[in-house]
């Protein structure tokens, strides 16, 4: 089954997209070409965030693998982002994913870890943890916040 996204506003999501597109770039354009800087998650504060996910019996049982690390070694932490952001900008800021819950493996690559321990594996559980609604596209200021906590919690668990 297609799904197909009716813009009844297109006027409206135009301007709100020009104005998200200014302020992200003015914030995130600055580090333009330059290698991964782990610096980039501490923009946000993810203590309380990782407190909460700490006490998940389901989101704590996830850690890097040898084999994980190993990845991360070999292609380093810039094309890991830049891997996340893919992931986030395919599977997770769509309004409508057609297979919402289902689409991040639970294996595979670093990235897939990460989702599921931080809950960015799917809308649902995105907007369970992180209170960004499902059913709407995620803004790119969203998708850089959802790769910071995913980087972060990729950096904390592979050192």
């Amino acid at each position: 089954m297609k799904y197909v996204e009716l813009n009844l506003f297109p006027e409206e999501e135009e301007e709100t997209q020009k104005n998200s597109d200014s302020k992200w770039n003015k914030k995130y354009n600055s580090d333009k070409g330059k290698e991964y800087n782990s610096d980039k998650g501490n923009e946000y504060d993810f203590t309380n965030l990782f407190e909460r996910l700490s006490k998940s019996a389901f989101r704590s049982r996830f850690h890097l693998s040898q084999k994980d690390r190993e990845y991360i070694a070999e292609k380093g932490l810039a094309t890991i982002r830049k891997h996340a952001e893919d992931f986030v900008a395919k599977r997770l800021a769509p309004a409508i994913i057609p297979n919402d819950g289902k689409q991040t493996p639970m294996r595979g690559h670093p990235v897939f870890i990460a989702q599921h321990a931080t809950g960015c594996c799917c809308r649902g559980c995105f907007s369970k943890w992180h209170h960004i609604p499902a059913g709407r596209l995620l803004t790119r200021e969203e998708q850089q916040y959802a790769v910071a906590v995913l980087m972060a919690w990729i950096e904390k668990h592979y050192s």
